[in-house]
């Protein structure tokens, strides 16, 4: 009975906002309980366009695990954290303007691209890396197939039409 009940939690969608994060949670309730995996939050978080370090996924899942079941995250406590992280701005991507600024610093000589093996080492070894995964994902999209090299500025407009 108590599953029965868990069920039938009804979540009011109060806006656009709420919607479009009740929408990503809900890609990720896989039993249709308005409950996710809290491993998925990230993931959730990203879905939404939000750009968390992974510190910063450790602070949120802290804010919004059950304290009952702290594998399960509910979408009653999810949708009002997620609307008002949002609405502050906060972990929003990089602009095209500090993406371009960061690779002018790693392209001193202004060559307009980098190296693929220099690009690969820093995106997995200095500051947050990416894993084997989201690196060959990367370089998937920005090593020039002919030059073997990285353009960055063609880089950073395919980021931003994905």
């Amino acid at each position: 009975m108590a599953e029965e009940e868990e069920a039938e939690i009804v979540v009011d969608i109060n806006n656009d906002l709420e919607r479009r994060i009740a929408d990503v949670f809900e890609l990720f309730d896989h039993t249709g309980t308005k409950k996710v995996d809290i491993r998925d939050i990230a993931t959730v978080l990203r879905g939404l366009g939000c750009c968390p370090t992974e510190a910063e996924i450790q602070e949120v899942m802290v804010a919004i695990e059950d304290p009952k079941n702290p594998d399960i995250v509910h979408m009653q406590t999810f949708l009002p954290y997620a609307a008002q992280l949002i609405t502050e701005h906060k972990y929003e991507p990089a602009t095209p303007d500090k993406l371009l600024d960061a690779f002018h610093v790693l392209d001193p000589e202004g060559h307009g691209y980098l190296a693929k093996d220099f690009f690969m080492t820093i995106m997995s070894q200095d500051g947050e890396p990416f894993n084997e995964d989201e690196i060959a994902e990367m370089m998937e999209i920005a090593v020039d197939p002919y030059t073997q090299k990285v353009p960055y500025e063609y880089y950073i407009n395919q980021l931003m039409v994905d």
